[in-house]
């Protein structure tokens, strides 16, 4: 091949890549155009779902609701063993389950002031302790084969015992739920360990300044020696022994002595077959009483009080007095009165929070108890140097409720914050049944939360105002704060000329034996 030849084919290869080149260069204009045409297209199409749901969208105000749903009651059924055990019944066919509680009259404000913890244990070792059939062992893994429970405690006001179950489980599981009711053994060994668990507790309740507040505050409004307001020491708990939890539970775990509700998929006959079968026999108790409970009334009218805990940052702040009960005439519009004053759009948060900036959280509710007055309270976090305005905040706020009626809005934005949160209350059949059982519990009408939710719908702007000046009692506010002494400037005498010291120490057992 001569030198032409070989010019020649490398000339006409060059102008095929040329031509290759060119047909590339080509295909990618293409594909860049088509993918600019594409994407074009997509922004007209989104500009214009835009504009369409720029068109429909309306203010928040302008929305129309549909109304709350009428409550109404799950059929039920209520009835009385010959022991004179309470039973409700309330079919829910809409998954599988089955569950029950049981109520006890009996709680930790009946146990001697010397065995502060005795109730607990009893309401605790009562489940881990086992029966005189099966061991805590062989319960639990019984119950862990069929994914069902059964619990017991007891607390301030109430004892309780539950079980949860699969439909196909039902008479196992009831079985095991009746046998830890009437035949618990209280195993020394789990009492042991339950002791252990409380004193890892009273080491640790200095931790977290919130428990700190809640707990100092109790006995400023009770009394320290209040069963409202006591607590759990070392030297509480070195008096109580297991002879002290089967004496407890042999002097309130009676048929006679409680309620039983269950609710879930079961057929009613077979279900009181079931309770007669396991409950039936178990004999009531002829010396039976309600329990006399304790008068309270309040252990301070008014003062600051301040617990140090230098290494704090912030300082949490607990205001309040002696409140009342459910059963007062006027829950409702006080109910209302604490959605004026709380929650996103209420006082509180819209003027000691967002506008002048002194609170991490603030609050101030009436809270009442069934049965025993319960406190109104207000409070929040503030950072230490604004721990003496955001006080003098809160004074201002519920004196100014008192003094200013609330307006039409904050009225009905608390009215429909009320009542749109109470329908939550029954969303399912448990919390209904709940309700039924415990206004059993203490004495109130069947009929109580209907009552309720036709008051809280008539409240008046005056009524509102009314019961803040009547119920509010700025001068008799007990002041507590818990926070870092040097860091609060300036300094809580600002407040009042004394401000009483709280000593949080823990007494060890020796020393509360000596006291």
């Amino acid at each position: 091949m001569n030198r032409t030849d070989i010019e020649d084919r490398l000339s006409k290869r060059q102008m095929g890549l040329r031509m290759f080149n060119f047909k590339l260069t080509v295909g990618k204009s293409k594909w860049l155009f088509y993918s600019l045409i594409l994407a074009v297209a997509c922004l007209l199409i989104s500009f214009n779902f835009s504009l369409a749901a720029t068109a429909a969208a309306k203010h928040y105000t302008e929305l129309e609701l549909a109304p709350l749903p009428e409550i109404k009651l799950p059929k039920n059924e209520r009835f009385v063993l010959k022991n004179g055990l309470v039973v409700y019944l309330m079919e829910d066919h809409d998954l599988p389950l089955v569950n029950g509680t049981a109520m006890i009259r009996t709680g930790d404000r009946l146990e001697p002031a010397d065995k502060v913890g005795l109730a607990g244990f009893t309401g605790a070792v009562m489940r881990t302790g086992g029966t005189q059939k099966h061991t805590a062992d062989q319960i639990n893994q019984m119950l862990e084969q069929r994914a069902a429970s059964v619990e017991t405690g007891i607390g301030e006001a109430s004892g309780s015992a539950g079980f949860e179950s699969l439909t196909e489980d039902l008479e196992t599981v009831f079985d095991l739920f009746a046998e830890v009711l009437r035949e618990p053994v209280f195993d020394q060994k789990q009492l042991d360990l339950a002791k252990t668990q409380a004193r890892g507790g009273i080491a640790r309740r200095n931790d977290d300044p919130d428990d700190i507040a809640s707990r100092e505050f109790q006995k400023l409004i009770y009394g320290k020696d209040s069963p409202y307001a006591r607590i759990t020491e070392y030297a509480t708990l070195d008096n109580i022994s297991r002879e002290d939890l089967v004496k407890f539970y042999q002097q309130y775990f009676h048929p006679n002595n409680m309620i039983l509700g269950i609710v879930g998929d079961f057929e009613p006959q077979k279900m009181r077959s079931l309770i007669q079968a396991k409950f039936g026999d178990w004999k009531r108790s002829p010396q039976m009483t309600q329990p006399q409970l304790s008068e309270v009334k309040p252990a301070n009218t008014g003062g600051v009080f301040f617990v140090d805990q230098p290494q704090l940052t912030q300082s949490s702040v607990l205001m309040g007095h002696i409140g009342g009960k459910f059963n007062s005439p006027d829950y409702a519009a006080l109910d209302v009165l604490n959605g004026v004053l709380n929650g996103f759009g209420g006082r509180l948060l819209n003027e000691v929070r967002s506008r002048q900036g002194l609170a991490y959280s603030v609050y101030g509710y009436w809270s009442p108890r069934f049965d025993y007055p319960g406190m109104f309270i207000a409070g929040g976090q503030t950072r230490s140097d604004a721990t003496v305005q955001f006080v003098q905040a809160l004074q201002t706020e519920i004196k100014r409720i008192q003094a200013q009626p609330v307006t039409p809005q904050e009225l009905a934005f608390a009215k429909e914050s009320t009542l749109n949160s109470f329908v939550f209350n029954f969303q399912n059949p448990a919390q209904t049944l709940s309700r039924l059982m415990r206004y059993e519990y203490y004495g109130y009408p069947a009929d109580f939360l209907f009552r309720y939710q036709k008051a809280v719908a008539a409240t008046t702007e005056a009524d509102v105002q009314r019961v803040a000046r009547e119920y509010l009692k700025p001068e008799q506010l007990v002041t507590l704060v818990v926070g870092n002494q040097t860091a609060i400037q300036p300094p809580l005498t600002q407040l009042a000329a004394s401000v009483t010291p709280i000593d949080v120490t823990i007494p060890s057992s020796q020393t509360q034996a000596q006291n």
